[in-house]
């Protein structure tokens, strides 16, 4: 199916770089807006606006009537939600197809498995991606965390299984420790998330974190964009991403970026 007119669910400079790609393809844009962004650059360069509500972003860039509505009454045939906001939203991006639109980004299951890491660690683990140990599921109980944290050694990490931001996780350095933060871990995750699953895994007290972006294609073809580093972090959250990262050579990048690449397209 072709596209002819996107609609871009968000705003500002990441509505701006969807625009910009859309008309060097000869594809028109649509742009909604709240009130207060009436005069915004995205909104002054798109072919068409739709105003979809107020300035909080409750009742306008996370309003789904609203947009679903703006993009039937400006005859889109596809909606970009870019990033925040709605899209990593399985509902949304399955309300959108409902609709027969065309959703530009991830299919819905797999925002669905990816925005729960537990489902996201299991479905790793099926695609043969190397993991850090830990627990197999969410922890059922004191007893359970235990368990694997014994298995693993000290100190461990309780993470929450929804969310991130470095919310609802708590280093355990032994086991006198472990039920006091694992509650702590679970109450943190419960009024952050609305969800109190926790899992565990071997805390690495002193790694560098890396990240690969993946480009897929949905029909069992991905490649890597190449990596950035993001190991400088304040309270479990990224200060500085750096790209590329100025540990990995160039024998580690192919290796590392064509594992990423063949599980993602695995998947799909």
């Amino acid at each position: 199916m072709s596209i002819s007119k996107v609609l871009i669910a968000n705003r500002g400079e990441i509505a701006l770089r969807i625009h910009r790609a859309c008309h060097e393809m000869g594809i028109q844009t649509v742009a909604v807006h709240s009130t207060a962004d009436a005069d915004a650059m995205h909104v002054r360069l798109a072919d068409q606006s739709v105003c979809i509500g107020p300035p909080p972003a409750a009742e306008s860039y996370l309003n789904i009537p609203s947009i679903i509505a703006a993009a039937e009454i400006s005859g889109a045939d596809a909606i970009h939600p870019g990033y925040g906001f709605l899209s990593e939203n399985a509902m949304f991006a399955e309300i959108v197809e409902s609709h027969n639109l065309i959703w530009i980004g991830p299919k819905p299951e797999h925002i669905r498995t990816m925005g729960d890491k537990i489902a996201a660690k299991a479905a790793a683990a099926k695609l043969g991606l190397p993991l850090v140990p830990g627990s197999e599921g969410p922890l059922a109980s004191i007893g359970d965390a235990k368990r694997v944290a014994r298995e693993i050694g000290y100190p461990v990490l309780i993470k929450a299984a929804s969310g991130g931001g470095g919310r609802g996780m708590k280093v355990v350095p032994d086991e006198s420790q472990l039920e006091t933060l694992m509650a702590q871990a679970g109450s943190e995750a419960k009024a952050a998330f609305g969800d109190a699953t926790v899992y565990m895994e071997k805390y690495l007290g002193d790694p560098r974190h890396i990240e690969f972006q993946v480009f897929g294609d949905g029909n069992g073809h991905a490649i890597h964009l190449g990596e950035r580093d993001c190991s400088l972090q304040r309270r479990h959250q990224k200060v500085l991403e750096e790209a590329p990262s100025p540990v990995i050579s160039a024998e580690q990048r192919a290796e590392m970026g064509g594992i990423v690449e063949k599980a993602m397209g695995e998947m799909g």
